[in-house]
């Protein structure tokens, strides 16, 4: 019995107890049978093989104390043992693989061991950038489920936050985009997160407002078609705002006529200002 003790306090820590797959690494441990105490990896066809053993033993499917049952049986079937007493630990998995990929900060791929959740492995890909859409797509046994980010985090929502078995792929696609350019003061290309805020006064409120002579009338270019938009009447809030969708360019043009009449006007009152003080100098 010491001795029994002593072997199983020398055997690896194991892991949670989940159902073995192929390519995972045991422990197997037979008191009083050194020559049968080895560590073994899941074969292809799901089972591993002792010495002594003619036949492999089904390890696929099983849970480790399953797995001990059915060495010790085959250990007294094939009269190599009386009664034997057999430990299985789990060393590594490898066959629960969940990936993470897309709008994250750092794609992974990690086995599942214990409890993991879907707001576990976004945590281990170290979050979401800022280019991230509004759904994360789970892809388990060829089936896509779409989960709207708001729900998973915003709503701390516990019926989206699915456990995760291993054989997941997790998908973060990034936003789509309105490309805003033009007579703005910060031209660019800005994501879109929430379908149903997408307007021309946001747009160019997050291109942080017109420049000085932005034309009356701006367009929007969608699917090769040219869009005109009554932008001072919007701004004016004399005309009903307009919606904008993914993959537009909202385009602000300059009011040339506006700018040379400036012009001339700047000229002319610099003219009379250099004329009032005395310093204009005749050539």
């Amino acid at each position: 019995m010491i001795l029994l003790l002593l072997l199983l306090a020398q055997a690896p820590e194991n892991l949670p107890s989940q159902k073995l797959g192929v390519d995972d690494l045991v422990g197997v441990h037979v008191y009083d049978a050194p020559e049968l105490t080895c560590t073994l990896r899941v074969e292809g066809d799901g089972s591993i093989h002792l010495p002594l053993l003619k036949d492999g033993v089904q390890a696929a499917g099983l849970l480790p104390r399953q797995l001990e049952t059915s060495i010790a049986t085959a250990l007294k079937t094939e009269q190599i043992l009386v009664d034997p007493f057999v430990k299985v630990t789990v060393v590594e998995y490898h066959s629960r693989p969940i990936s993470v990929m897309g709008a994250v900060h750092k794609p992974v791929t990690f086995q599942s061991v214990g409890k993991v959740t879907l707001l576990d492995a976004l945590a281990r890909a170290e979050g979401l950038t800022n280019d991230a859409g509004t759904d994360v797509l789970i892809t388990r046994n060829e089936i896509v489920e779409r989960i709207p980010v708001k729900k998973l985090m915003k709503d701390a929502d516990p019926s989206v936050n699915y456990e995760l078995h291993g054989g997941e792929e997790i998908r973060v696609p990034e936003a789509g985009k309105i490309f805003v350019v033009g007579n703005v003061r910060k031209p660019g290309a800005f994501p879109v997160r929430d379908a149903t805020d997408n307007s021309v006064l946001r747009m160019v409120a997050l291109s942080e407002g017109l420049l000085p002579f932005a034309a009356k009338q701006a367009f929007i270019y969608r699917d090769k078609k040219e869009i005109p938009v009554e932008l001072e009447k919007i701004m004016q809030r004399k005309s009903p705002d307009i919606t904008l969708e993914v993959e537009d360019v909202f385009y602000i043009p300059d009011n040339k006529a506006r700018r040379t009449t400036f012009t001339v006007i700047d000229r002319i009152t610099a003219f009379g200002s250099a004329t009032a003080s005395g310093l204009l100098i005749w050539h």
